[in-house]
């Protein structure tokens, strides 16, 4: 696997992450400072995951003032778009909403 690959598949494996993209997801931008309270993550640990998103072209920083405002990159709504939707299936899936079987007949 290649380490772009790699490096783009621990990042969304992690909840963190994965919580940013769809706080920022119906939003006009939010600041750092908001999205490490929604997440429950620290303000430097914020701040490096924002990095590397930025990094992967999914989310642009806009400065207000002094102050960066964060939104998702058209590319990082499809993304957030598909991630919500991973989450909603992976929750009908732990509560036995959709069967081993149900699920594996839709994939064909």
């Amino acid at each position: 696997m290649e380490k772009e690959t790699q490096e783009i598949m621990d990042l969304f494996l992690h909840s963190k992450p994965a919580g940013i993209m769809l706080s920022l997801k119906d939003s006009e931008g939010k600041y750092a400072s908001m999205l490490s309270k929604e997440v429950d993550c620290t303000y430097t640990h914020t701040l490096k995951i924002l990095t590397q998103l930025n990094e992967h072209g999914l989310v642009e920083f806009e400065k207000e003032g002094r102050i960066k405002k964060v939104s998702l990159t058209p590319e990082g709504e499809d993304v957030a778009h598909e991630l919500e939707g991973l989450v909603r299936k992976l929750g009908r899936l732990s509560t036995g909403e959709i069967s081993q079987e149900e699920e594996t007949e839709g994939e064909e």
